[in-house]
């Protein structure tokens, strides 16, 4: 699987994990975005609703470069019409802080040991290599075990060529918000790091060195996708991310089984009356096995609305 882009499509945690441990020191250079990120985006929009509820459900992209504008028309009063917004986590100022804790306690390998000592002569030198391009000395993720050092090397790229966690999706949907719409979470941040915390160590290694050999692809990945998601395209969304799929025990834990999850906090929520705005990685919306596939198998059928 690339699992580099599973991770941009489908973990607003991912970016939550490290932003607060290491990120804040990178200075996002200018540059130059896709052409179609000047364009007016209108990504996808489903719904699902009975006689008295509605469920809006959108994908969402955890950076983005600024000046792509996709906050109008139907997504816009779906928010401004419903009651609560739904995250994947909660996004909130205090959720955030707490997440370099949990950082901390997961994600920090044993004393005496490093993430360097895991690896081959080999792997050992493709991972310095990779960390010199990033403008990082070799020990800069020493501490902490092979899944935290693959997320980094993911984000880091990104923030130096123009992308953004404040231009993110989800910063800007609990912006629009406002203080006075009430918040949900599908997950906490414990859960979603467990996923990547609780995978083997070689398992872990196999990510990290699969995100070093495409350090210098990473850009141009999320550029390609962010192209998608802009024009509403789920169906490309999904090709995009399920290239190369190889990892079916990554693939289960971080979509297919969330998104059968969900599906079923959908299916209760239902019995509730009210309008409720959902917005999780757009990944979860995209290709089979997909919150609305899920959805389809308890009998709910989700339309499109944008």
């Amino acid at each position: 699987m690339n699992i580099r882009a599973l991770l941009l499509g489908a973990s607003a945690g991912a970016f939550a994990f490290v932003a607060p441990v290491q990120a804040q020191d990178v200075a996002p250079a200018a540059a130059e975005t896709q052409e179609a990120a000047a364009a007016i985006a209108t990504p996808a929009l489903w719904k699902v609703a009975d006689e008295d509820t509605t469920i809006y459900l959108f994908g969402t992209v955890h950076a983005l470069p600024d000046g792509i504008e996709w906050y109008h028309g139907p997504l816009a009063k779906a928010l401004g019409s419903s009651e609560i917004l739904v995250t994947e986590i909660e996004m909130n100022p205090e959720a955030m802080a707490a997440t370099q804790q949990l950082v901390l306690a997961k994600g920090v390998l044993p004393e005496g040991q490093t993430l360097r000592d895991l690896l081959t002569e080999e792997q050992r030198a493709a991972y310095e290599a990779a960390l010199a391009k990033v403008d990082l000395p070799a020990g800069a993720f020493d501490r902490f075990e092979p899944w935290y050092g693959a997320m980094m090397m993911t984000m880091l790229p990104l923030l130096k060529q123009g992308y953004s966690l404040d231009a993110g999706v989800e910063k800007v949907l609990e912006t629009k918000a406002g203080d006075g719409m009430e918040r949900g979470a599908l997950e906490t941040v414990d859960e979603q790091l467990s996923i990547f915390d609780n995978l083997p160590q070689d398992a872990q290694i196999a990510f990290l060195m699969e995100t070093v050999e495409g350090v210098d692809e990473i850009k141009a990945m999320l550029d390609a996708m962010v192209a998608e998601w802009a024009e509403g395209d789920a169906t490309e969304l999904a090709r995009l991310m399920n290239e190369g799929m190889t990892d079916p025990i990554l693939a289960e834990r971080l979509l297919y089984a969330r998104n059968a999850n969900w599906a079923k906090w959908i299916d209760e929520r239902l019995d509730a009356p009210g309008a409720v705005f959902i917005a999780v990685g757009a990944g979860h919306l995209a290709g089979e096995q997909s919150v609305q596939d899920k959805l389809a198998e308890l009998g709910i059928e989700a339309a499109r609305v944008q």
